[in-house]
């Protein structure tokens, strides 16, 4: 067996299950999950109806480029989204959703023939695909913690330059999970200039950039490099998907875009990796990219519900509206003395509901666990559901001030 295996840690959910073991939740509340952010609205009727008309193509293998309409949906979108002009053949690739990409772009990535061994970035909290990525790639990890002092930008500064200069792979994640931040355009002109001195590459996961809730849209990987005289988007690679913006978490579709000499070797390591995307998901997919008025439907929705949502749990929790995406990351009352776990075991004993402790999002690193004391809830139920759980959290917060 590989045994970079043995360096992975157990998925947040399978450490969920094993926190909920033995507890039989209270029975006069029905279940309400707020623990995985997987989207609940409906699917468009249009992508279900041109992934049925595209089943044709299942009589034949994709390409794994994709097809030439399918490549250029994802450089129209990219246009209409942030003004950027990109060459389809050269410049994008379809990918099975961002997860598959974003480990298997380290894979590509990362050389672990070096010595010292190389090093991959990630934000702490983070989506613990980049570090399973980076440890099977055969690199060491470096956490970067959030301040919540600068409403949880990653604190990049706490890399000493000795990291830095092993640093092959740094994962960005705007807006970010589990808290919901945007990076501005300065904090990116800061991760080009380490970028460029220490050579190493950029993978920006992108996938809740149509979930906002100010009047402007997220600021993307690709637009900030354009907008800072880097139209060759050198060492830089965005990554996005359909799951959250379409709610189509099934299709598995999304692509990824940048660097033209690093998506080649991408394309290369695809080939062999057997990662096309069926004919059918791809009608569906430019289905999707080509319309923007379900996603503003869906938009509104999300917000509706963290307007109704927030303000009820802004008393009893560390709480405010986030930038994008569809989390709240939330710091329990001072009374449960950072203890996250025992928080969420508790609300869903007396009131069944599942929220994620935030310290299963997070390492401990360098003495502490950013995410101890949080919990991250993800509204994507409808908005009767989510105001429904919000007051049972309410009513536990007021009858449990403190474990």
């Amino acid at each position: 067996m590989n045994p970079l295996l043995a360096k992975l840690q157990p998925y947040p959910f399978e450490r969920l299950r094993q926190l909920f073991a033995g507890v039989t939740p209270d029975a006069a509340h029905r279940p309400i999950s707020l623990g995985i952010g997987e989207p609940k609205h409906p699917t468009p009727p249009f992508i279900r109806d041109a992934l049925v008309q595209g089943l044709g193509a299942l009589a034949g293998y994709p390409a794994t480029a994709g097809e030439p309409a399918l490549r250029a949906a994802f450089t129209g979108w990219l246009s209409t989204r942030y003004g950027l002009e990109l060459d389809p053949a050269t410049q994008v690739l379809p990918v099975n959703g961002s997860r598959e990409a974003l480990f298997a772009l380290a894979q590509t990535v990362v050389d672990a023939s070096v010595s010292p061994a190389p090093v991959v970035v990630s934000p702490n909290p983070f989506y613990q695909i980049y570090e399973g990525a980076a440890l099977l790639a055969g690199a060491d990890t470096w956490y970067a913690p959030s301040d919540p002092a600068r409403n949880f930008a990653v604190d990049w500064d706490s890399v000493p330059e000795d990291v830095w200069a092993r640093t092959q792979l740094v994962y960005v994640c705007s807006p970010g999970n589990p808290t919901g931040a945007v990076m501005p355009l300065d904090e990116w002109k800061k991760l080009f200039a380490l970028s460029d001195r220490h050579g190493f590459v950029i993978a920006s996961d992108e996938c809740y950039s149509e979930i906002y809730f100010r009047d402007e849209p997220p600021l993307g990987g690709l637009e900030a490099a354009a907008k800072l005289g880097r139209g060759d988007f050198r060492r830089l690679i965005a990554l996005t998907s359909l799951s959250k913006r379409s709610n189509v978490p099934g299709l598995r579709s999304g692509f990824v875009a940048g660097d033209a000499s690093i998506i080649k070797n991408f394309l290369l390591y695809r080939t062999y990796h057997g990662s096309a995307m069926s004919g059918a998901v791809a009608a569906a997919s430019i289905a999707a990219w080509g319309d923007e008025t379900h996603v503003v439907d869906n938009r509104a929705q999300y917000r509706a519900k963290f307007a109704a949502v927030t303000p009820l749990l802004e008393p009893v929790l560390d709480v405010r509206l986030p930038d994008a995406s569809f989390y709240l990351w939330a710091g329990v009352p001072p009374g449960w003395r950072g203890d996250d776990a025992a928080f969420a075991r508790a609300l869903y004993a007396q009131y069944n509901v599942t929220v994620l402790p935030g310290s299963y999002l997070a390492r401990a690193w360098q003495g502490q666990n950013p995410g101890r004391g949080r919990i991250r809830m993800a509204l994507v139920a409808d908005t009767a559901e989510c105001t429904e759980a919000a007051r049972r959290i309410v009513r536990f917060c007021q009858s449990n001030p403190g474990a």
